[in-house]
């Protein structure tokens, strides 16, 4: 259960950067929805270590 929830936080963060990416090239670093994708990637990498901390934690 825990590796399908990594792989899917994995997929889910590679597709926050690369639309973070592909906006950010033609907005302004400082636009709103370009701080929101930012945030939300920002956030599911720190969900992403949390959950692998966790793991490593527990071995």
């Amino acid at each position: 259960m825990i590796f399908e929830d990594i792989e899917f936080l994995i997929h889910l963060i590679e597709d926050a950067r690369v639309n973070l990416n592909a906006s950010a090239k033609h907005r302004s670093l400082t636009d709103p929805s370009i701080i929101e994708m930012s945030q939300r990637l920002d956030n599911l990498i720190n969900k992403y270590y949390s959950i692998t901390e966790t793991r490593h934690i527990a071995s």
